[in-house]
């Protein structure tokens, strides 16, 4: 969905039959076609579009990006500067009624974990600030989508950053100092909330992950990643391991696919250091991973690199949609306490805690392949085969020394 009409309201043009927008146009020297897309998008014109409209429509451009809410420097630093004079609009503006708290109601609990029913708004603000270790969020992406809670996916552009803005201003107030938030969308809405949490949070890393789902789209790139924004609060985190990864090798002849130098003597036994673009995700497609018929679901192998990475045995984490339940699964898994809530159904996700054996191996069976730089498989065949491996090299490293000293 685009934008609600903010370009045409601060113009009075008007749409439809008896509307001006078709004079407005001609007296401009656009088409409406151009100034519809002004006004869907809600952006503000520029070069001799911007002159035109501006003296056609006797505005300046300083009103034209207030009343749009494009607000740039110049706006912004006169803001700050007359702070003390616009607070009173501003609190006049946002003054009213507050509506009585609708409690979330504990749907069922586990040994480590609790699972509400409810407006994950309104679970977020019985919880204490500065409590949440790790906060992992996968809102809807308002693609128009049927959800099983029947919420609406498809709202105006500034409605859904708004609802985005609330509950993400929550997050960051119960997160603890040090704690970290990561945030799962598409790249358009990741981009739209960045400046918004960078008010609040401390930024550390835009993570793409490849994953493909549908077919290519016409006269677009083929969108084949997500965003997955990592943030903290304060100046550095209570915890970073991140895991190592193996070394690519074929599947075939298991000698590496890169070429790394000639300095395979400084190759870290533990693995390669993972970088901030993730292409080993795989998406959730076979029966046996899948917990959600008819919409997608994240991997348990994207939570347990999340949970690992920033949150230690015992720590508290916090998912506000709930889905199929993946973030809860994994903290269970994983020793970690956890606080989930879900709006729509919540038997797929008790049902899964059903299979916790099932989930179990799963989540072992990936991390079998990973600090490792070539896991027992790989390390084994590659012996077969006569390729290095950490070991052989080490111990040519040390034969090479003691002839030197010979």
């Amino acid at each position: 969905m685009g934008y609600s009409d903010q370009f045409f309201k601060a113009l009075d043009i008007t749409k439809g039959k008896g509307g001006n927008l078709a004079k407005f146009a001609k007296q401009c020297g656009l088409t409406a076609k151009k100034l519809k897309y002004y006004n869907e998008h809600n952006v503000v014109p520029t070069g001799l579009d911007l002159e035109n409209i501006l003296k056609t429509g006797n505005i300046s451009e300083l009103l034209l990006r207030l009343k749009m809410g494009r607000l740039d420097k110049d706006i912004i630093e006169a803001i700050q500067q007359n702070a003390d004079t616009i607070l009173p609009l501003v609190d006049s503006h946002t003054a009213s009624v507050e509506s009585p708290m609708v409690e979330c109601s504990l749907e069922f609990e586990t040994e480590l974990g609790k699972l509400y029913k409810g407006d994950c708004y309104e679970l977020l603000k019985s919880i204490e600030s500065d409590s949440i270790d790790l906060i992992f969020a996968d809102p809807p992406f308002n693609l128009d989508k049927l959800y099983p809670s029947e919420i609406n996916d498809s709202l105006r552009t500034e409605k859904y950053i708004h609802w985005c803005q609330e509950w993400i201003k929550e997050c960051s107030r119960v997160l603890k100092p040090g704690g970290s938030l990561f945030l799962w969308n598409l790249p358009k809405w990741n981009a739209a909330l960045t400046s918004y949490i960078e008010g609040m949070l401390t930024f550390r890393h835009w993570i793409g992950v490849d994953i493909k789902y549908s077919l290519p789209i016409q006269n677009r790139l083929y969108p084949s990643h997500y965003s997955l924004l990592y943030y903290i609060k304060g100046d550095k985190p209570n915890t970073f391991h991140p895991d190592r990864l193996a070394m690519d090798v074929c599947s075939k002849c298991f000698r590496e696919l890169k070429d790394y130098g000639g300095y395979k003597d400084k190759m870290n036994p533990a693995g390669i250091n993972i970088s901030d673009i993730w292409t080993d995700i795989p998406p959730v497609r076979h029966a046996k991973y899948k917990r959600r018929k008819g919409s997608n679901e994240l991997s348990l192998k994207l939570l347990d690199r999340i949970i690992e990475m920033a949150s230690n045995e015992g720590d508290i984490v916090f998912d506000p949609f709930g889905g199929s339940g993946t973030t809860y699964m994994a903290a269970e898994l994983k020793g970690r306490k956890w606080i989930g809530c879900e709006i729509g159904p919540a038997d797929i996700i008790q049902d899964r805690f059903e299979l916790i054996d099932e989930e179990r191996e799963i989540l072992e069976g990936y991390r079998k392949g990973i600090n490792a730089l070539f896991p027992e498989k790989t390390r084994k065949e590659r012996e077969k085969r006569d390729l290095w491996t950490c070991e052989t090299v080490r111990k040519k490293k040390q034969s090479d020394l003691f002839d030197e000293k010979s």
